[in-house]
């Protein structure tokens, strides 16, 4: 069996009147994240693991933020669009391992809905996908809440040809 590892980050600066969505979860929060679609960290970190594990660049490769078409729209809808690219080229997804840091909101409570969003955009069974949250106990950028931070962990395999 061929396997391949790919790793994503992403990054977005919290803004008012915006609502955060991670996972494809609408959390509760006084500030959403900015952004040309609808600025899903969790799903951008997950779509760019998987790119990079198969080397097809980058998640703007893909889904550009001068492109219109993408204003607003669903990173789950994307990252299932990623899923459709590995599964073309022959690869399946093993599992993700996933971890925002942010100071607030908790996410505790919000964990096991953005597992099943991620997994369904995926197709895979939720118990393969792993979602954390984690502070930077008030250090840094994401220390004082200017914005939160995605990171994600892929394993893609295929049967040997």
């Amino acid at each position: 069996m061929n396997l391949r590892v790919g790793i994503g980050y992403d990054v977005h600066p919290f803004v008012a009147d915006r609502p955060l969505v991670l996972g494809g979860v609408a959390v509760p929060s006084a500030r959403g994240l900015a952004g040309h679609s609808d600025a899903d960290a969790l799903a951008h970190a997950v779509a760019d693991a998987l790119l990079g594990a198969l080397a097809l660049g980058d998640l703007g490769a893909h889904f550009p933020d001068t492109d219109p078409a993408y204003a607003g729209a669903s990173s789950l809808g994307l990252l299932a669009r990623v899923r459709d690219l590995v599964g073309e080229r022959g690869w399946s997804i093993g599992n993700v391992d996933a971890t925002i840091v942010t100071e607030e909101p908790k996410l505790a409570p919000h964990v096991a809905a953005m597992r099943a969003g991620i997994a369904g955009a995926l197709r895979v069974d939720v118990e393969r996908v792993s979602v954390k949250a984690t502070r930077h106990e008030g250090m840094g950028a994401f220390g004082r809440g200017e914005g939160l931070a995605a990171m994600a962990v892929v394993l893609v395999h295929r049967e040997n040809a």
